[in-house]
């Protein structure tokens, strides 16, 4: 099949467009700028806020399938640049979606579950956005921008993607982590934010399936476990072999942040764990590869 994915750059494109060209299919990754994610895939720079672009690109790689992973996710920058944040989120969206559909390709767009307020989750598929934030909004409104531009598509959401290698100038939640923790650094991590910590090569596989069977309708593609912060800290910790002192729990309150955040968060991955044959992985597992793959990037240092 041929396969168009959006922000091949980052940490979860990255990953589907290597899935997708060692399953043999024919793959175009879009990003902006230069490229810097290795396989054997074609890749163009695209400004996704440009329709003129979009089109372009879109006619160049006749796709049948569609993975949209690029997004403004840098939830306090949205929160100082609305306008991009809207650019980025709303009318990238819009312009992948409309070109998807006059392609007549699958269209699974990647969200996430800042569309929720966090009063009462882990939230199922079903259940009713409330979002709060500029990220939120813009991420809720491109959601629909999908639903109306490319009927049939699929909405994947997911929560705090992590992964090594981290993506070059952007540093990932788990990355971050380990990096402060290796060096032996306390790091404040909320205990009252609750979340579904996803490790990003098992969401590119799920995303994967999703275009590969053009499967339609709302999926909660993260990982298995809710859990707060601190916890998922020290489970880390647990797996590293790092010393859990430098976990230092502490509030969102305490914290003066730009952008309003969801405390009782994270997904309900019951229809993905049933219906997909990538199911969401368990926390012990996710944390094992990424501490395989951690491992085997400084056995390959200089």
């Amino acid at each position: 099949m041929r396969f168009l994915v959006t922000g091949s750059n980052g940490l979860v494109g990255r990953r589907a467009c290597a899935l997708l060209a060692q399953e043999g299919h024919e793959v175009v990754g879009l990003g902006r700028g230069p490229r810097r994610a290795p396989g054997d895939f074609r890749y163009a720079s695209v400004d996704l806020t440009r329709e003129a672009e979009v089109v372009e690109a879109f006619q160049a790689a006749s796709p049948e399938v569609v993975i949209h992973c690029a997004s403004m996710t840098e939830v306090d920058a949205c929160e100082k640049d609305p306008e991009a944040a809207y650019a980025g989120n709303v009318s990238a969206t819009a312009f992948v979606a409309r070109a998807a559909q006059k392609a007549g390709a699958h269209l699974v767009h990647v969200s996430t579950d800042y569309v929720f307020d966090g009063d009462a989750g882990p939230y199922d598929e079903a259940a009713v956005p409330n979002p709060r934030g500029v990220y939120a909004i813009t991420k809720h409104m491109g959601e629909q921008a999908a639903r109306v531009l490319a009927p049939g598509c699929a909405i994947a959401r997911t929560a705090v993607v992590y992964g090594w290698p981290a993506v070059e100038g952007r540093v990932n939640f788990g990355a971050w982590l380990v990096g402060a923790l290796e060096k032996g650094q306390p790091v404040k991590l909320f205990e009252d934010q609750v979340v579904s910590p996803s490790l990003a090569d098992n969401v590119a596989a799920m995303l994967v399936e999703l275009g590969t069977r053009r499967l339609g309708g709302v999926w909660n593609t993260c990982g298995a476990e809710v859990l707060d912060r601190v916890a998922f800290g020290r489970a880390v910790c647990a797996v590293f072999g790092f010393d859990p002192a430098l976990i230092v729990p502490t509030r969102m309150a305490d914290l003066k942040l730009p952008a309003p955040r969801p405390l009782r968060s994270g997904l309900k991955t019951d229809k993905a764990r049933a219906q997909l044959t990538q199911r969401p992985m368990a926390l012990g597992d996710s944390l094992s590869r990424f501490h395989a793959a951690w491992k085997a990037a400084r056995e390959v240092r200089p």
